[in-house]
């Protein structure tokens, strides 16, 4: 098998770059193997805080969060890092050539039930006149990724990852601590009867949202004359990985309980990223009114409604939002 190096050069990505990945992952590396210490390692739990965003924090939260700003900073191509549990952002080195996003570990909540978590992160170019410190620099679109990925700690740990050459995922072999290339290309069926929606709040979504997943639901009895199966694992990293490989469409759509927020995924550090990966497996990535990768950021912790997956699927939901218009 492939090793991760060897697809990274073939893909034709810049030293710098491959260097930075392997500092990132190496840090995933350690994450890894505290989630699967757990309770061994007192891990597990919340803190007395919470993030930015107004959420709980777990301890495994903190410890992902300081490992990868740790391992990051200390690398040297990192100018500045942008964090779902940061404030801020975290300024590095004056001279990186490079920003990095992420959101330490997706899904936390699952750490206290032995499921599925993971890492998921985005790479863009640093402009170089504005200073380490300054938010702005991460207000890019998502067209201005060179990198994306996760890396899931399931069963096995693995990475699923793009620099702009079609997605590969890889699986962390723990005899020699590196990741080998398993599934090269993937790509992402384009008709699915698998969907993926946190289906308690329907009664908060918009009308064409409603109208869709009613579609779904109603089966070989409705419009769509085919039954459908939902899928729900409660952290975007497995939904995800679940539809890159059997295909399927994840939808966390807008809903109206607070008309501050356009979504619950933050656009910067989860839906960019996913959105990336989709894409370059022949899926689609859409807000309901415009590709994702497209929409440009205004903060840091800017949300998103996120619809995105196999391409037809996502095509027939848009079909919906269009004829409400």
């Amino acid at each position: 098998m492939k090793r991760l190096n060897s697809q990274l050069q073939k893909d034709g990505a810049p030293l710098e770059l491959i260097l930075l990945i392997r500092t990132l992952l190496a840090g995933c590396k350690e994450i890894s193997f505290r989630v699967s210490q757990g309770a061994l390692a007192g891990v597990l739990g919340s803190t007395l805080s919470e993030n930015v965003q107004g959420e709980t924090q777990k301890k495994l939260d903190v410890i992902s969060n300081q490992i990868l700003k740790d391992t990051l900073k200390e690398s040297g191509y990192v100018k500045a890092i942008s964090s779902e549990e940061e404030d801020t952002v975290v300024p590095c080195n004056p001279n990186g050539n490079y920003l990095v996003s992420f959101d330490p570990l997706d899904g936390s909540s699952n750490t206290e039930i032995n499921s599925l978590i993971g890492t998921i992160f985005s790479i863009a170019h640093a402009p170089q006149w504005m200073d380490a410190d300054d938010p702005s620099a991460f207000l890019q679109p998502g067209t201005q990724m060179v990198a994306a990925g996760y890396v899931l700690y399931g069963p096995s740990t693995m990475l699923a990852m793009t620099t702009g050459k079609g997605t590969h995922i890889y699986t962390l072999d723990k005899t020699h601590g590196g990741f080998l290339l398993t599934h090269p290309n993937i790509q992402v069926p384009a008709q699915t009867s698998e969907f993926a929606i946190n289906a308690s709040n329907q009664r908060h979504w918009e009308a064409p949202m409603k109208a869709y997943v009613g579609d779904l639901l109603a089966g070989a009895d409705g419009p769509r004359e085919k039954n459908f199966n939902m899928r729900w694992v409660a952290a975007m990293v497995g939904d995800i990985h679940r539809v890159l490989c059997r295909g399927g469409i994840f939808m966390y759509p807008y809903d109206n309980r607070n008309p501050s927020k356009a979504g619950k995924l933050r656009l910067l550090y989860e839906a960019n990223p996913m959105a990336f990966l989709m894409e370059q497996a022949g899926g689609l990535a859409n807000t309901g009114h415009g590709r994702i990768m497209e929409v440009m950021p205004t903060e840091i912790h800017q949300r998103v409604p996120v619809l995105l997956g196999s391409k037809e699927e996502v095509e027939t939901c848009l079909t919906y939002y269009a004829d409400a218009k």
